[in-house]
């Protein structure tokens, strides 16, 4: 049966193989097709295709109500959050030891750190990897990892090869490892922090520089743990670096470390839907964020929305729909073309319309 890729749902098998108009092949017959598989479709601006015929009826979208399925398939989750987890502890006691020695082990860095960078190349979905594996426990440590995961992801789209990117997600790895040195009452503390505790928790960035140096003898390394909360515009710390002062590293860091820490549950906030935290990673590109780094990050965010339920707001009617992404803009990141039952909204047009809420 031939149909739009837009009705395309998880679970179709392509009957032929699919080439572009430029002759490109970009699926094979028999492929089994998930969002990826219809993000690519679309991404090579195909409009039909050719599947098996169904044998079973296949979820519509649900627009009654506010229970939304997720549209997550996680075949990688079994192999991946082992790995994560370890990660994650191990970075526990990478803790201990750089509090009691000073130092940490580049072996026993490396032995945690590969195979989780190995392994990421198995989901393109970093938006819905992060989420699921994402827990409200061990958040120092668990941001780390993402740290350095998205610092990984991030650095290979901006052109640095496997090696540099591998070194970039190591950088980000380490990058919060002076916390050891800050007390936990303080590190964890639900209410604001006073103005001296504050100045305490700045303190980790000059802390980390000097644990990565004595442990790996490598400025550029140590770069990311001492400049990932300098800013632009001079208003970071430690040192109220600007621009081109700032190293390219530490743009990348601060970059990822921001949407990591907006999108977990901490002791003291609720997570932010996921729109909110790019929307707010856009804004602060014009002031505090490199805007090359930060759009290309949220560049190669954004597509892994399509096949995602939202919530639209209509400013006309006062109603919400609900709706699915199928198609992303280049520029406009956040006004995607989305389907409402038998109805495309191209939001770049409609502009009445708002993405209230991203279901993953």
């Amino acid at each position: 049966m031939r149909i739009h890729v837009t009705d395309l749902v998880d679970g179709d098998q392509l009957s032929h193989d699919i080439f572009n108009n430029y002759g490109l092949h970009v699926l094979s017959k028999g492929t089994i097709v998930t969002k990826a598989e219809i993000s690519r479709l679309l991404q090579h601006q195909i409009d039909y295709v050719d599947i098996d015929e169904r044998t079973a009826p296949l979820q519509a979208n649900k627009r009654s109500g506010r229970t939304i399925e997720s549209t997550v398939n996680p075949k990688w989750l079994p192999k991946v959050q082992p790995i994560y987890e370890n990660a994650v502890k191990s970075f526990e006691n990478f803790f201990s030891t750089a509090v009691s020695t000073g130092k940490i082990d580049n072996d026993e860095v490396s032995a945690v750190l590969q195979p989780l960078l190995n392994n990421l190349q198995l989901e393109r979905d970093v938006v819905s990897m992060l989420l699921l594996l994402n827990t409200s426990d061990n958040y120092t440590y668990q941001h780390s990892v993402q740290v350095g995961m998205l610092s990984y992801y991030l650095a290979s789209w901006l052109g640095y090869s496997a090696a540099d990117a591998a070194m970039i997600g190591k950088a980000g790895f380490l990058h919060d490892i002076g916390k050891c040195k800050i007390d936990d009452a303080i590190l964890n503390k639900p209410g604001k922090l006073s103005a001296e505790e504050f100045n305490e928790v700045k303190r980790h960035t000059e802390y980390g520089h000097t644990i990565i140096l004595q442990s790996f003898d490598d400025s550029t390394l140590a770069v990311g743990a001492l400049q990932h909360h300098e800013r632009m515009d001079g208003s970071g710390y430690p040192h109220g670096l600007k621009g081109e002062d700032i190293h390219p590293i530490s743009k990348i860091i601060a970059v990822v470390d921001i949407y990591s820490a907006m999108i977990s549950a901490r002791v003291y906030q609720k997570e932010r839907d996921l729109l909110y935290v790019l929307r707010e990673l856009h804004r602060l590109s014009f002031s505090q964020l490199d805007p090359e780094t930060t759009h290309t990050f949220i560049k190669h965010m954004i597509p892994n929305f399509i096949g995602k339920h939202v919530q639209l707001s209509n400013e006309d009617s006062g109603q919400d729909e609900l709706g699915i992404i199928v198609m992303t803009h280049p520029t406009e990141f956040f006004r995607p073309l989305v389907q409402i039952g038998e109805q495309f909204l191209d939001l770049t047009i409609e502009r009445d319309y708002e993405i209230k809420h991203v279901y993953i």
